[in-house]
């Protein structure tokens, strides 16, 4: 932590509290969000998109959580209550969960991020925080909130926004920040159709990362205008912060590595179908771009035991071949081929089958016979024999979702009408031969690496990473 003394970071992050927003929708990640909250949907072959934020509160050495939950939230509660109970109490530290409860005559659902946090304004009065951290739980990246602390205390700001440069081109999707040297912000628009390049980046723009520091002090009186405000949208992007950039002291946090902070830090927004597709598919191979393995700054999760990944081939039959894959636990792969692929828990492949650049989640069963590329297999799906999916567009948008870059999503609704309507039969193709190679790397290329992520409780809680590479 350059120029940050560690004990004057360490007392920052005691007195503030953090509030993860976690009761978005995800819309635009069409059916995997059906039944679920976008921060409860599997990523990385064993986590919840929400343990990203989670962990990165824990390894900051911030211990009061609130989460924000609203939109069907069963399966976000669940993996709470069985993964993140390991918290001391005794010792002030706490993951309090804070549903939308319409708790007044005059309280809603959650109508906005500002109102969601307004909602809880007797939360924070309750724990008397210096500073109050407002998180997004449906974000994966590694930030350790320290240092964007003391930017903040340093500063003298009542806001400090988290920030991250964009190209241009994608920038409609964020708000837009417009800053001078000293970091203050000047300008902030909210999802602009023309935003704003950075200066002298005609390519580049500066966009908010939606972290944000309050003084607490500040924030609940800002939050007190603007609940009294018919004509606000109760929206911190677009209704909170624009106006305190004209009345307060606003200033942006960039956004650096952990371990070099000559980059930019790690950060994806996995909120559409080809951008989780693509999140997912950066963790294979041997230098990922997001590196699990990391002990230095551990995922934390929570699962239910599970066998080790098992691979192995039919007698007198195909072999199986991994290459560039993420294995999990309890995952079974029998005869089967899988390249540049993401086996989350409990996934089984079967006899014959090649699983090319997919994401198989949770307990997914694919029969024999199958070809399945650049696809999302949500989670329990079973696939017949003999199916396949992502060689031909016109099929697979007409029985499945196929997004604009061609990734196709699968669920368990749509195998059940394909079968329904007796599209479903099966496919036959040839088996793999028998002479097909074992799990091992050619000879010409450098040692294969699976990564399969054995199962505990409390997954990197004493500091390891217990991420195995079999050669």
């Amino acid at each position: 932590m350059p120029n940050v003394e560690s004990r004057f970071v360490s007392r920052l992050t005691r007195e503030t509290l953090a509030l993860v927003m976690a009761g978005g929708r995800g819309t635009r990640l069409r059916n995997l969000t059906q039944h679920r909250a976008k921060p409860a949907v599997p990523f990385g072959g064993k986590f919840r998109i929400i343990d990203f934020t989670l962990s990165n509160c824990i390894n900051s050495g911030i211990r009061r959580i609130g989460v924000l939950t609203q939109y069907k939230s069963h399966a976000l509660i669940r993996h709470l209550e069985r993964g993140w109970s390991f918290l001391r109490g005794q010792f002030g530290e706490f993951i309090e969960l804070l549903p939308a409860e319409q708790n007044s005559d005059l309280s809603s659902w959650y109508v906005g991020t500002a109102d969601a946090v307004y909602q809880n304004i007797e939360f924070i009065r309750r724990h008397q925080p210096r500073y109050v951290l407002v998180l997004a739980g449906d974000h994966v990246y590694n930030m350790d909130y320290g240092p964007m602390l003391a930017h903040h205390a340093a500063s003298g700001a009542d806001i400090t926004i988290g920030c991250i440069e964009v190209p241009l081109s994608e920038a409609v999707d964020f708000g837009v920040m417009e800053i001078d040297e000293s970091t203050r912000v000047h300008g902030f628009i909210e999802k602009s159709p023309n935003p704003k390049p950075m200066p002298g980046r005609p390519d580049t723009a500066l966009a908010s990362m939606g972290i944000y520091v309050f003084e607490a002090r500040y924030l609940l009186d800002v939050l007190k205008r603007d609940a009294g405000m018919r004509n606000s949208g109760h929206d911190f992007g677009h209704d909170v912060i624009p106006e305190a950039i004209r009345a307060g002291r606003v200033y942006a946090f960039p956004f650096r590595d952990l371990f070099d902070p000559d980059r930019q830090g790690y950060w994806r927004d996995v909120g559409t179908v080809d951008a989780f597709w693509r999140a997912n598919i950066e963790l294979c191979g041997a230098e990922p771009v997001l590196n699990l393995d990391d002990e230095r700054w551990p995922v934390w999760t929570g699962e239910e035991q599970s066998a080790p990944a098992r691979f192995s081939s039919v007698p007198d039959g195909p072999r199986s071949v991994i290459e560039d894959a993420l294995c999990c636990g309890g995952c079974t792969v029998t005869g089967a081929t899988v390249e540049r692929s993401v086996l989350f828990t409990g996934a089984r492949v079967e006899a014959g089958s090649r699983i090319e650049e997919s994401l198989l989640l949770p307990d997914v069963r694919v029969g024999r016979n199958c070809r399945i590329r650049r696809a999302v297999i949500d989670e329990g799906c079973v696939v017949p024999d003999g199916l396949v999916i992502g060689e031909d567009a016109a099929s697979d948008q007409r029985l499945f979702h196929r997004s604009s870059e061609g990734i196709v999503l699968v669920t368990q609704e749509m195998l059940d009408n394909l079968q329904a309507r007796g599209a479903g039969a099966a496919m036959p193709l040839p088996a793999v031969p028998p002479e097909t190679a074992p799990v091992r790397a050619p000879a010409s290329r450098t040692p294969l690496t699976v990564r399969t992520p054995l199962p505990g409780p409390h997954t990197g809680r004493n500091g390891r990473r217990p991420d195995l590479a079999l050669n």
